[in-house]
């Protein structure tokens, strides 16, 4: 479904990202591991058109990507749920997830769709008319990746989604990500608890000051030695 090719990204005279070559399958929940700085978000980002390409080729179900815009990427299908969640404080949760869905035409398919995610989230549909910005971290979580999915996307990036999260709700956001990925989404997951993310996907990478160091089954990742005394920490998803 989605192909990098020697995939490089410089922040002025900075490289970033130094070549990487990484791809996921439809279907597939996909986790990214790595330490702060290397690059894992940066990677995502460049994914969804919010970076440029310096070199290679971002490739999605055969069409290239690294040349479109990021509001093109979205209409593709692919979309973002992005560190540090971002939602619009001064606009109701209901606001922030019709803004999710600005580009779908099919009104009977978005009412679906917000459907899906007040059954996927019951705390969102509790607080619908609040301002997002008094919700509690947990709640903007849910946000975050209720409105990158009223985009209905074939293919969604979660950055950090545990990240500042008390330990009960980290498992339920992970116990969610999985119901996700089972009705059909694939799923690319930055992550720094790395137990968590390795118990949910399918296959894993590491990266190390942008480079990928490693990669493989996500099983095989769990019980590696040299991720096991890196890595491998937090709270482990029911």
């Amino acid at each position: 479904m989605l192909e990098l090719k020697g995939l490089k990204v410089r922040y002025g005279p900075v490289e970033a990202l130094h070549g990487l070559d990484l791809s996921v399958g439809e279907g597939e929940l996909v986790t990214i591991l790595g330490a702060n700085g290397a690059g894992k978000s940066t990677t995502l980002m460049a994914i969804s058109g919010l970076v440029d390409v310096s070199a290679g080729e971002i490739y999605f179900e055969g069409r290239r990507l690294d040349t479109l815009r990021s509001h093109q990427v979205v209409e593709l299908g692919i979309t973002q749920s992005p560190e540090g969640r971002r939602v619009f404080g001064p606009l109701s949760v209901a606001e922030n997830l019709a803004l999710g869905a600005y580009s779908q035409k099919d009104k009977p398919a978005v009412a679906r769709r917000l459907k899906w995610i007040y059954d996927l989230f019951p705390r969102l549909d509790e607080r619908r008319g609040q301002m997002a910005g008094t919700l509690s971290g947990g709640e903007q979580q849910m946000l975050a990746i209720g409105r990158a999915l009223m985009a209905e996307p074939r293919l969604l990036l979660l950055d950090e989604p545990s990240l500042g999260l008390a330990p009960l709700l980290v498992r339920s956001i992970f116990q969610t990500i999985r119901a996700i990925n089972r009705a059909g989404v694939t799923i690319i997951l930055v992550e720094q608890n790395a137990r968590a993310a390795l118990k949910l996907a399918d296959r894993g990478y590491v990266m190390e000051v942008g480079r990928l160091v490693m990669e493989g089954p996500a099983d095989k990742l769990l019980h590696d030695p040299q991720v096991q005394s890196t890595y491998l920490g937090g709270i482990e998803p029911n």
